[in-house]
């Protein structure tokens, strides 16, 4: 898996660890072995590599997870390559743009 990483420190994903009830949800519908269990909460393993799909939002039971899925950089990065163009993040190319 430590070929899977995307531009560095780019993702929008973000973790409440406070709002974690460390079901493992995100651990098994994650297809980048993003997250690991830490006692009984989840934890970000390597960022870097999250592809932004919202598995894991999308799959949270108490919506400890966020990512703005689609529209950040990685999945930007990997429909520039599936299609050959230009990869756009549709954030208007701000600062915090890709």
């Amino acid at each position: 898996m430590k070929e899977l990483r995307y531009l560095e420190n780019v993702t929008t994903l973000e973790l409440n660890i406070d709002t974690c009830i460390g079901c493992g949800m995100c651990l098994n519908v994650c297809p980048h072995a993003v997250f690991v269990l830490h006692g009984n909460k989840a934890a970000i393993m390597d960022r870097n590599r999250c592809m932004e799909c919202g598995a894991c939002a999308g799959n949270c039971p108490v919506d400890a997870l966020a990512v703005k899925a689609g529209v950040g950089c990685a999945s930007a990065i990997i429909h520039g390559w599936l299609t050959g163009k230009e990869p756009s993040c549709d954030c208007g190319g701000g600062a915090d743009c890709c």
